[in-house]
């Protein structure tokens, strides 16, 4: 069974850095890329943080350029976070996303989008 684990959310200060692991786990699976998403309170769509594909190229949204670096290595399975500067509005439950293929397997052809179950950051004034 493929899972998507979160981790390294918590409560934090304005002003200070944190850092949130992805790391996929099962077999028989190969990932395209690795997303972060996160979903602010009162919002009902995730909105797209970072995204890292499995070459290594990274990408953002306009909005979330600069604070915001993703690192790791999609075809290790895990991936990062990092976030500097926290604001207030940076509260959120952030989500790992991967689309996920299963090469050889003829009962899942195309791709997947899993998800994990989210890790949530507060950040306190």
């Amino acid at each position: 069974q493929v899972r998507l684990v979160e981790s390294g959310g918590g409560l934090v200060h304005v002003g200070e850095s944190l850092r949130l692991s992805c790391a996929t786990t099962g077999s028989g699976f190969r990932l395209n890329y690795m997303s972060w998403y996160r979903q602010t309170p009162g919002k009902r769509q995730r909105e797209l943080v970072a995204r890292l594909t499995d070459g290594g190229t990274s990408s953002y949204p306009d909005s979330e350029k600069g604070r915001f670096t993703i690192s790791g290595d999609v075809n290790k399975n895990t991936i990062y976070l990092d976030i500097n500067s926290l604001r207030p509005e940076d509260t959120a439950v952030y989500y790992c996303q991967g689309e996920l293929t299963f090469p050889g397997n003829s009962y899942y052809e195309g791709s997947y989008d899993y998800w994990g179950h989210g890790t949530q950051v507060t950040v306190s004034s």
